[in-house]
């Protein structure tokens, strides 16, 4: 539940005991959870851990003229856009965005499209932080 970075949960941790004593005076289940999570955050430390964030995809429905300040948004928040296709009069953007590089989206979207833009957004996966900005989070 506390991991080795900024004390974070730990995911896709897997560990095998292939070895151990036992004895009568200091065997406790105490003794054995607190060597367990020395080791398990020792392991992680030597292995390299890194923050993870969630991607989001996020499609904008946008009228073609304001196609290029927002995919130049898209990218200033640090967004990869996946595809974009024309439906009716409309442009369709589908992007790969830092949930953390979300928030306020929607102001922004309404300004930069003068109100005529939409979107919608869902989890898709988790990637790793990239240093620099890891480096931010765990010096605060």
């Amino acid at each position: 539940k506390t991991g080795v970075l900024g004390n974070y949960s730990i995911v896709d941790l897997e560990v095998r005991i292939i070895g151990g004593d036992y004895r009568q005076v200091d065997s406790t289940e105490i003794a054995f959870r607190s060597l367990g999570s020395m080791i398990a955050r020792e392991a992680c430390e030597k292995a390299g851990a890194v923050l993870l964030e969630p991607i989001m995809e996020v499609e904008i429905t946008t009228p073609e003229e304001s196609m290029g300040e927002i995919i130049s948004d898209i990218n200033s928040r640090r967004g990869r856009v996946e595809e974009m296709k024309s439906v009716n009069l409309f442009r369709l953007v589908r992007a790969m965005v830092p949930l953390s590089e979300l928030f306020g989206y929607s102001t922004s979207l309404r300004s930069l499209s003068k109100g005529r833009a939409s979107y919608s957004m869902e989890p898709k996966k988790f990637e790793q932080v990239p240093v620099s900005i890891q480096e931010t989070i765990l010096n605060r």
